[in-house]
């Protein structure tokens, strides 16, 4: 393994042991699932991220919808406490201070990977949402 490899396996570790860290009572199972809210069953894959803006990618595009609009319970408050966390750990994880109306936004354009490629230079463009907004209201 050379440098950049032993580099990219030591991020990718950090990368996993933040996501137990930043969504409490995740864990990744023996499928290298990523579980971020058992209950709800709110995950995603990661045996196919290869690197951290990967990891990124797919934490947005599965968890933006339960981060505002997923209503798995049937008490109003609990589904308001849920949208609460999960946008708390996507926000912790990714060091960002997203909204539930961002997270609408990132979900209706990109969410479940419908537009992985836009995800990518969201990503590229430091997660800026006036660079997804202005790339909104041009196409």
């Amino acid at each position: 393994m050379n440098d950049k490899e032993r580099q990219s396996a030591a991020d990718m570790e950090e990368a996993r042991a933040k996501l137990l860290e930043c969504f409490p009572g995740s864990f990744i199972n023996d499928r290298d699932e990523f579980i971020a809210h058992p209950r709800t069953n709110q995950y995603f894959i990661l045996r196919d991220c290869k690197t951290v803006e990967a990891v990124e990618a797919k934490m947005l595009e599965y968890l933006s919808r339960p981060a505002f609009k997923t209503q798995p319970y049937s008490q109003e408050w609990r589904n308001r406490r849920f949208h609460e966390l999960m946008l708390a750990g996507v926000n912790a994880f990714l060091d960002t201070d997203f909204s539930e109306e961002d997270m609408e936004l990132i979900y209706t354009y990109m969410g479940c990977g419908i537009k992985h490629g836009l995800m990518m230079a969201f990503i590229d463009h430091d997660m800026s949402m006036k660079w997804l907004k202005n790339w909104i209201s041009e196409n």
